[in-house]
């Protein structure tokens, strides 16, 4: 599989394992880089011939302040306390018609365990305040454990009935388990996703809710 270079600039640092090492060759000026960047630049690499783009929270913050969203007003007062409160770490926009909407939310982990629980219920609002809600994990490696395949996918019969996520994208893994994603280097079912999700949330949006899958 080839290697993938990016040339960052970063303050933020993260030790990836050596298996995502080995897949994402990161070429930076500073010695590491945080997950979130790693997902973001990739994404957008993918998503290039498009009018989407993922964002860190920085810079969402920033198209807000300058009044540059043109999202509902409940929309970007929702955003702006997920924002101040620091829940998610990119955001999903779209350029339509000229203008700019944030459609999704995505929280990124460098394991499964890392504030799961607590992640959860801010993920299950924003699919119930009709954005596109999702999540990446550099160590999926408890996603093998039910308890945790529950709180993804939703099990009737758990402590977790309903889904917490519309997706939720594995680098360590290499086969999908309902709403948990193999993701590898192509990043092609993110692409696929993404789309999906940005269209329908364009044309059918009352009826983006939890239940939602891309698939």
């Amino acid at each position: 599989m080839d290697k993938l270079a990016i040339e960052v600039n970063t303050e933020f640092k993260i030790n990836l394992p050596d298996s995502i090492q080995n897949t994402f060759f990161i070429k930076s000026t500073d010695t590491e880089i945080s997950f979130e960047k790693v997902i973001c630049r990739l994404a957008n690499l993918k998503l290039v011939d498009t009018n989407i783009n993922f964002l860190l929270q920085r810079d969402l913050n920033i198209l807000i302040k300058a009044n540059e969203l043109a999202n509902e007003p409940r929309d970007i007062a929702w955003l702006e306390k997920k924002i101040k409160s620091d829940t998610f770490d990119l955001y999903v926009i779209n350029i339509k018609d000229g203008k700019t909407y944030c459609v999704g939310c995505c929280q990124c982990k460098t394991s499964i365990r890392d504030r799961v629980t607590r992640d959860r219920e801010p993920s299950i609002e924003a699919m119930k305040c009709f954005f596109w809600s999702i999540a990446f994990v550099l160590d999926g490696t408890m996603l093998n454990v039910p308890k945790y395949i529950d709180m993804v996918n939703g099990n009737p019969n758990s402590d977790y009935a309903k889904n917490g996520w519309h997706g939720l994208y594995d680098l360590s893994s290499s086969k999908n388990n309902d709403r948990i994603y193999a993701l590898d280097i192509n990043f092609d079912i993110l692409r696929n996703h993404t789309i999906k999700a940005v269209e329908y949330w364009h044309t059918q949006r009352q009826w983006f809710n939890q239940d939602w899958r891309a698939d």
